[in-house]
C-alpha cells in the first residue's frame, strides 16, 4: 500500500543563526514512510530561507503576523486552503501560538486540523506562571520575577543574587551581572518583545533539553532528552547528543501526564554540580533541534501529524542516546525573480 497524500502547511521557515523549527520539521515529514507530503510554507518575512528551498517545500504564503490579529489570519487562511485544500497545519512561533489555538475551531470548519495545546495548558506553563508550575508539579524551578518598569530593577539585589537571567514573554535571554546590565536589557527586549519583562535567577551547569510530544490523554507518545555540546551567543544549540538521562524522562512523562498535555513541548533544564535539574522553561511547541529526534529513531512530527488527523499512533518505547547533530551554514544561489514574486504576490 501507498504512502497517505497529505497536505502539510509549515510555518517557522527562518532558517537563520536563530533558526525556527519549519525546516527541521518538514524534512521529518518529508522522510515519513506512512505520509506523501504536500508541504506549503507559511512565512512572515521575505528573507525567511525556507521560501527558497523548493526541494523541502512545494508552495510557500506569506502570512500577517499574529499582532495583525485572528481575523487578518484566517481569511489569509481562507484565500490558501481555497487553493491547497490543507489537512493539517503546524505552527512553531512561541508569538503565533495563542492565534492559532483561538482559531483551532474555526480552521476545522475550513477541514484544516491542528494538534495543539489548550489555552489553559499555553498560560499554565508560560515564563510568567512557570515558578508556580513547579510548585503544582513539585519541579525544581528557579525564582523570578515579573517587572514592568525600570523603577523596579534597583529593588532586585534585596530578592536576588547576581546574576540573574533578563528574559522577554516569548524570545530572548540574557545574563545580567549587575543592575546596570539589567536597565540595557530590559530596554532592548522591552523594545523588541513588549511587556512585562521576566528576572530569573541565574543557574549554573549543563544545559538540557528534551523534545516530547503528549496525545491529550496523559499519555508520552515520544521523548528525546539532548545536552547541548556547543551554544551560540544567542543561548542556542548549535550541536546536541541524544542522552539517555532516565530522571529527565521521568520527569517529562510525568507533566505529560499531570497536565494531560497536548501536542509538542520542549523542556528547557540545568543540571547542576549537585547533579540536580532545574526547570528553566517549557516551550510549547516543536523546538528547532528536533531533526535529532528523528536522527535517535523518533520522527515526532510525523507522529503529530498522526494525532492531528486520529491516525493511529504508537508510543515511542525507545530511541539511540549517542546520536549528535552539528548545524552548519549554507549559501544558497536564488534569483531576484523569486525574491519579487514573494514581495509582491505574496507567494511562490
Amino acid at each position: 500500500m501507498g504512502r497517505k497524500k497529505i497536505t502539510i502547511a509549515v510555518t517557522g521557515l527562518n532558517a537563520t543563526d536563530n533558526p525556527g523549527p519549519g525546516i527541521p520539521v518538514i524534512r521529518a515529514l518529508k522522510e515519513s514512510e506512512y505520509f506523501d507530503a504536500r508541504i506549503i510554507g507559511l512565512a512572515y518575512e521575505l528573507l525567511e530561507p525556507g521560501i527558497y528551498m523548493h526541494n523541502l517545500i512545494d508552495k510557500t504564503y506569506r502570512i500577517p503576523y499574529p499582532s495583525a490579529g485572528t481575523e487578518s489570519i484566517t481569511e489569509r487562511l481562507k484565500y490558501i486552503n481555497e487553493k491547497e485544500n490543507i489537512n493539517v497545519l503546524i505552527p512553531n512561533f512561541d508569538a503565533e501560538l495563542f492565534s492559532f489555538i483561538k482559531l483551532e475551531a474555526v480552521l476545522k470548519e475550513m477541514g484544516i486540523q491542528t494538534f495543539l495545546p489548550t489555552a489553559g495548558q499555553f498560560e499554565e506553563r508560560s515564563k510568567i506562571n512557570l515558578e508556580a508550575f513547579g510548585m503544582k508539579y513539585d519541579l525544581k524551578v528557579p525564582s523570578s520575577k515579573i517587572i514592568y518598569s525600570i523603577k523596579e530593577i534597583k529593588n532586585l539585589s534585596s530578592s536576588f543574587d547576581f546574576p540573574v537571567v533578563v528574559k522577554g514573554r516569548y524570545y530572548d535571554a540574557f545574563i545580567a551581572y549587575e543592575p546596570q546590565q539589567v536597565i540595557s536589557f530590559f530596554n532592548n527586549i522591552s523594545a523588541k518583545w513588549g511587556l512585562p519583562v521576566i528576572i530569573q535567577q541565574y543557574i549554573n551547569g549543563s544545559e538540557y533539553n528534551v523534545i516530547a510530544l503528549g496525545d491529550g490523554k496523559g499519555n508520552t507518545i515520544g521523548a528525546v532528552p539532548m545536552r547541548k555540546q556547543y551554544i551560540t551567543d544567542k543561548g542556542k544549540a548549535w550541536a546536541g547528543i541524544a542522552v539517555n538521562e532516565q530522571e529527565l524522562l521521568k520527569m517529562t512523562h510525568d507533566i505529560i501526564r499531570k497536565t494531560k498535555w497536548r501536542g509538542a513541548l520542549e523542556l528547557e533544564l540545568m543540571k547542576t554540580k549537585d547533579n540536580e535539574f532545574h526547570m528553566l522553561e517549557i516551550n510549547p511547541r516543536i523546538p528547532a533541534w528536533v531533526y535529532l529526534a528523528v536522527g535517535a529513531g523518533q520522527n515526532i512530527p510525523e507522529a503529530l501529524v498522526k494525532l492531528a488527523i486520529n491516525d493511529e499512533v504508537k508510543p515511542f518505547t525507545d530511541f539511540k542516546a549517542g546520536k549528535m547533530f552539528i548545524r552548519y551554514s549554507w549559501d544558497m544561489i536564488v534569483d531576484i525573480k523569486e525574491f519579487e514574486k514573494i514581495s509582491t504576490q505574496g507567494e511562490c
